[in-house]
């Protein structure tokens, strides 16, 4: 019990120490790499297509070490959701999420654009001629399209990883779905959203509704451009909150974004997924049920090593990029 006492004292004595202190330099990665080249001098590690992700409407790489970059890879088609994007979403960030190498992502748009939101000349024989003999079960069927679709973008939040989304150009209909359900939003200065269903005849159902409310908190945005379909442009959006920067370019923002990454991926996995499970959670009840959940939660994350390799680092000096922190 004494020796107990002591590492428990110990330990006290270190997050004291570590919380009082202000000449920690932290971890300092230069938005002034650019490119491949500077990529991998970041990261120390060769940039190439991630293993066991193939995809027709995305591609995957190992941008740096711990970062998996995700681009929407329809260039030719703005980047329009067709049917196969819908379900190789689901794949991609189940696989992310089992992948223990993985703590961070970038999503992004390859070509002019972000997307486009939903093809509708691919989708149209699902939404316009939906299956069944009658009322009852054209519903059911509608309805299992619609939740499937659901899952497309609840996947991203459900990561435990976070996932930045990486604007540039438009971000039009279910774009705007897709970066709601990320954990954080840059853009370029080009950038522009638009909620677009009510154009087209329907109101969102796979997540803007839902989530751009809690995302920018004024209710009364939120149905002007719902109700109307208008152009939210990049400062307005930084405005009201739906991104926490913007950038002069696309090269720029992308160089921005793979930093966060890597400064996220630096730290421990334990802290950063445990935090990112309970934002959301927080987010969705109240704050008593949110206090009372993270603590059933630290009760058991407290434990992990990942605790003194930090504060061990920083009494030492030493950037966490030093530490190495076993695979979550």
């Amino acid at each position: 019990m004494a020796a107990g006492i002591v590492a428990s004292r110990r330990l006290r004595d270190l997050l004291t120490r570590r919380l009082t202190a202000s000449n920690y330099p932290g971890l300092s990665i230069s938005l002034r790499l650019t490119g491949s080249s500077a990529q991998e001098e970041a990261s120390g590690v060769a940039l190439g297509e991630a293993p066991d992700h193939s995809y027709e409407s995305l591609r995957v790489t190992s941008a740096q070490k711990h970062v998996l970059h995700v681009q929407l890879n329809r260039p030719n088609k703005r980047n329009a959701m067709n049917k196969v994007f819908w379900r190789e979403m689901v794949e991609c960030f189940n696989k992310i999420s089992r992948d223990a190498d993985c703590r961070a992502v970038v999503i992004s748009g390859a070509g002019k654009m972000f997307t486009a939101g939903i093809d509708l000349m691919d989708m149209a024989s699902d939404l316009l001629q939906p299956k069944g003999d009658d009322v009852a079960r054209i519903s059911w069927y509608l309805r299992d399209i619609i939740t499937r679709y659901q899952e497309t973008f609840n996947v991203i939040e459900k990561c435990p990883k976070p996932v930045i989304a990486a604007v540039h150009g438009g971000c039009i209909g279910g774009g705007v779905d897709l970066v709601t359900a990320c954990d954080i939003r840059y853009c370029a200065q080009d950038a522009f959203f638009q909620v677009k269903e009510v154009d087209v005849g329907l109101a969102a159902d796979v997540g803007t509704l839902q989530r751009l409310p809690k995302v920018i908190g004024n209710q009364s945005l939120v149905n002007e451009l719902a109700f109307t379909a208008r152009k939210m442009m990049a400062d307005e959006a930084l405005g009201s909150g739906l991104v926490s920067r913007v950038f002069p370019d696309k090269e720029v923002m992308l160089d921005a974004a793979l930093a966060l990454a890597a400064e996220i991926s630096s730290k421990s996995p334990v802290a950063v997924q445990s935090t990112k499970v309970n934002l959301l959670y927080s987010r969705d009840h109240s704050v008593a049920e949110s206090l009372n959940y993270v603590a059933s939660w630290n009760m058991s994350m407290l434990q992990t090593q990942d605790l003194m390799k930090s504060v061990q680092a920083a009494t030492e000096n030493k950037e966490l990029k030093s530490v190495t922190f076993s695979k979550l």
